[in-house]
């Protein structure tokens, strides 16, 4: 660990004004309750300066350098106002000079090992300097066993008080900042496996342009040779899959080779367009209300192919080739549902990243599903997966339509 963070210099801001007020109470109740007669002016001083640079802490600490010198600085102003409070107030008589301690144990939770060791050694210093040229505690109403008792007892009680609530808070600080890390590094993984398969597929769509050209002339030449209709028929079938084969592969290599300054858009209609060619014997239903006209992200056109063919493939095994989709905007979201008609999914089993189940059995989508993942992330959206009424599964996603609009 090699800084601190905002959290943890809250935490001190937080502690100096619990300091400040048990302070402050602490001499009141010496000086009316035990009878004590201590040195006003040098200890409610004491008070004041750590009221006031706490004060200008907790204004500067959104702005604050995040190095662990700061911190250090931060705890070292309190190891001396503790160390000037704890002399004027009894030196080492006083059972509140464990207090340093508490400091030493927030160290240790947040700063580096030699940060760590800095703030052991001023806390030393500082204890050592408390009880070497201390006042010694003035006689009161209680003996001096007594309130030493009593104060230890105190003490206790703060001390527990700080470690249960302020320790807690900064280790969940710092236990979520480790799982967001970990989150970082895992997405960090996962793209450089996209950017590594975008590489490879900018190669092969090269490598496969010349010889798609030649497949769409020699289909042409056998429609102009062929005679019978539905022979006819076919090969312009074939050449409308082998145009959008073509299409897909330019638009592979396009952002490798640096000839679009932008992504283009697409819209439902073209994307729908192209899945039925693909997949002609399932059946399509979508919602009359369906936003039609609205450009949508490339990556969006894609994540519907990807869902459009794994509910495809779900209803032809259990012989049901039919596939609903659903459109609508809510809001500033694009709200959408893929439902497919095949055996479902057991709720009881985990849902792995990368993986969605039909027919009760786990079918890896692998790259197709991976691609739509990054790209709900991209987008800032979400993805989900439920049972559907009756049998099936439904699929949704929203996405926000300025995520779209700025990618776009």
């Amino acid at each position: 660990m090699t800084g601190t963070d905002a959290p943890f210099l809250r935490t001190l801001c937080s502690l100096r004004w619990l300091a400040v007020a048990g302070q402050a109470a602490t001499i009141l109740v010496a000086t009316s309750v035990l009878g004590l007669e201590l040195p006003q002016r040098p200890l409610w001083a004491g008070v004041a300066a750590l009221a006031l640079f706490n004060l200008y802490a907790q204004l500067r600490v959104h702005h604050a350098d995040t190095a662990p010198v700061t911190a250090f600085g931060h705890i070292l102003v309190d190891v001396i106002i503790l160390t000037w409070m704890v002399g004027w107030s009894g030196g080492i008589g006083n059972p509140f000079g464990s207090l340093f301690l508490i400091l030493i144990a927030l160290a240790a939770l947040a700063l580096p090992l030699r940060w760590t060791l800095a703030v052991a050694a001023t806390c030393l210093v500082g204890y050592a300097a408390s009880g070497i040229f201390g006042l010694p505690l003035p006689a009161g109403y209680f003996t001096a066993m007594q309130m030493h008792q009593w104060g230890v007892v105190c003490n206790f009680l703060l001390s527990a008080t700080v470690v249960l609530v302020f320790a807690t808070r900064l280790a969940i600080a710092l236990r979520q900042r480790e799982h967001e890390l970990a989150m970082l590094r895992e997405r960090f993984v996962r793209n450089e496996g996209i950017v590594a398969l975008a590489t490879h597929a900018a190669s092969v769509a090269h490598e496969l342009n010349t010889p798609l050209a030649t497949m769409t002339l020699l289909a042409d030449d056998i429609a102009d040779q062929a005679d019978s209709p539905e022979v006819r028929e076919d090969v312009d079938t074939l050449r409308e899959l082998l145009v959008q084969c073509r299409e897909r592969v330019l638009a592979l290599a396009r952002p490798a080779a640096g000839d679009a300054p932008g992504r283009e858009v697409v819209t439902l209609p073209q994307v729908l367009e192209q899945w039925r060619l693909v997949r002609p014997t399932i059946t399509l239903k979508r919602n009359d209300d369906a936003p039609l006209k609205l450009p949508l992200d490339p990556g969006i056109g894609h994540l519907l192919m990807v869902l459009l063919n794994n509910a495809a493939d779900a209803g032809e095994k259990a012989e049901r080739p039919q596939v609903d989709l659903t459109l609508r905007i809510e809001g500033d979201d694009l709200i959408g549902e893929v439902r497919d008609y095949g055996h479902g999914f057991d709720a009881r089993q985990a849902v792995l990243p990368g993986t969605l189940f039909n027919s009760g059995k786990t079918q890896g989508m692998g790259v197709g599903l991976a691609l739509s993942h990054a790209t709900i992330e991209r987008l800032d959206g979400e993805l989900w997966m439920r049972p559907a009424n009756g049998a099936g599964t439904r699929v949704g996603f929203r996405l926000p339509l300025a995520s779209q609009e700025t990618s776009a």
